[in-house]
């Protein structure tokens, strides 16, 4: 494999790498519905460890505006309530004594356009990660052209693929935004 292809293919797994953490984060942005991923982000005082709540207990969505959360240990009940009213999601957990429910109030229009400028935000700041990548990656084949190891029209193709690759996942990254702001605006 020549130095100029290991640039491209190094760049086109940085890239995916963007794009997939920008998938996480969007996860954790509230929709419509219930999903277990809008509690990634909580952590809960265990035995005086901050712990992922979703390793101390069990999560689902029963219903479309629904979390349930069964704790693995009782006691845990009242710290993971107090760990999700502190995680300014704006939900309010209940609990009978064994299951804690989190509702999801319907998200107001106000809301939804908060939440679409954030997905937005988002967006910009990966598309903001992979030019950078595309940067870096261009001054390494400009290094090896320098060092005579690529010729010029070698190291002009190289930039244009580099150029292609970063368009491509430009439009991926739209792709993403455009779904989770679908989700996000339906009623």
């Amino acid at each position: 494999m020549s130095n100029a292809a290991a640039i491209k293919q190094k760049l086109a797994a940085q890239m995916e790498q963007a794009v997939e953490h920008l998938k996480r984060d969007l996860a954790g942005l509230r929709t419509g519905r219930a999903s277990v991923a809008l509690l990634d982000g909580v952590r809960v005082d265990y035995y005086g460890t901050m712990t992922p709540l979703k390793q101390v207990s069990n999560i689902s969505t029963p219903e479309a505006r629904l979390i349930t959360i069964q704790p693995w240990e009782p006691q845990l009940i009242k710290e993971i309530e107090k760990a999700i009213s502190n995680s300014g999601l704006g939900v309010t957990p209940s609990n009978d004594g064994k299951i804690i429910r989190v509702p999801l109030p319907p998200l107001t229009e106000e809301r939804r356009k908060e939440l679409t400028k954030i997905c937005k935000k988002h967006g910009e700041e990966t598309k903001v990660q992979i030019r950078g990548f595309r940067r870096d990656a261009n001054e390494e084949l400009k290094k090896l052209q320098k060092d005579a190891k690529l010729t010029e029209d070698e190291l002009r193709k190289a930039e244009q693929d580099t150029q292609k690759l970063t368009d491509q996942y430009g439009h991926k990254i739209d792709d993403v935004i455009k779904k989770k702001e679908q989700e996000i605006m339906e009623v």
